[in-house]
């Protein structure tokens, strides 16, 4: 089951989306149907949600009770446009990625023993076909950097590996997007990834019942149709439930958190020269089972 939030005749909600159909399901309309109130967005939904709220929906669906929306009709917006707190980040978890930098200005040499946490601001997060501004009054060196998403669906504290997968709700795509030059001026990460519309998000939420544990997918970033970026998450330093468990120790993580995991090699400051992104650039970040996020670079 996807969960989106997208507009609709002027009008923002959340809903289920069925990708084969290629239809939009509002969720307003399946909560009356089970008599209950709708929650006003996403992150109360993954507050209330549970395995028997599913159980409900799924069948509100099958019944053919509630009206569809042809996908086409709506646009799509980040699928948390505004996080409670900010996302959770991992910096160099991927080895290739971690190897690509070595020797780059503000770089280390050594390969992440612990991981790497910083935190970046989306105050909103940017959807779908939303563009990313460039700031080019302040830089001109914007990277790119595909990263799977996790959403937690419960609070905890001090959570074991082995309980990890218990903790999420599922998974969505972030585009990391990075001022490279401010990250360097100011010795660490956070305000060259916090500035507006560099936190593009979506296309929308896979629950987790549709990825198996241990996650194991694909993942590719292309810049005007070019592979730049090419992995798997299995190939991350720090896997899913170690970032859980480690995270956890004695800090709560809380419903609707967002935890991203990491980018592989292949980001513009990766090469020689370096290939950030130009005015018009389309950036399309794809994850195996759930889906792909495209936006273009500010003219």
């Amino acid at each position: 089951m996807y969960f989106a939030t997208y507009e609709y005749k002027s009008d923002q909600a959340i809903g289920i989306v069925l990708k084969e159909e290629k239809q939009m399901i509002p969720l307003r309309d399946i909560f009356q149907a089970i008599d209950r109130n709708c929650p006003a967005n996403m992150n109360e939904f993954i507050s209330v949600f549970d395995d028997n709220m599913m159980e409900e929906i799924q069948s509100i669906i099958k019944s053919n009770k509630v009206e569809a929306i042809d996908i086409n009709d709506v646009k799509l917006c980040a699928p948390i446009p505004y996080p409670k707190r900010n996302l959770i980040c991992l910096g160099k978890n991927y080895l290739d990625h971690a190897k690509e930098t070595q020797g780059l200005p503000g770089g280390t040499t050594e390969i992440p023993k612990y991981p790497i946490y910083f935190s970046k601001i989306a105050n909103p997060a940017v959807g779908d076909g939303d563009i990313i501004l460039s700031h080019r009054n302040i830089t001109e060196m914007v990277d790119y950097e595909v990263e799977l998403a996790i959403i937690i669906g419960k609070d905890g504290i001090n959570i074991e590996k082995e309980e990890a997968e218990d903790y999420i709700f599922g998974y969505t795509i972030v585009n990391d997007i990075s001022a490279r030059n401010i990250q360097r001026k100011h010795g660490q990460w956070f305000k060259g990834k916090s500035m507006e519309t560099f936190c593009p998000m979506g296309p929308y939420i896979a629950h987790k019942s549709i990825i198996p544990f241990p996650v194991e997918l694909d993942i590719i970033c292309k810049v005007n149709q070019e592979i730049r970026q090419n992995s798997n998450t299995k190939k991350l330093i720090f896997d899913i439930p170690y970032i859980i468990s480690d995270l956890s120790k004695g800090m709560k993580l809380k419903a609707g958190d967002i935890i991203i995991t990491g980018t592989p090699a292949g980001v513009g400051l990766g090469f020689k020269p370096f290939k950030f992104l130009n005015p018009g650039d389309i950036i399309e970040c794809y994850i195996e089972k759930v889906g792909s996020l495209t936006n273009t670079f500010e003219m």
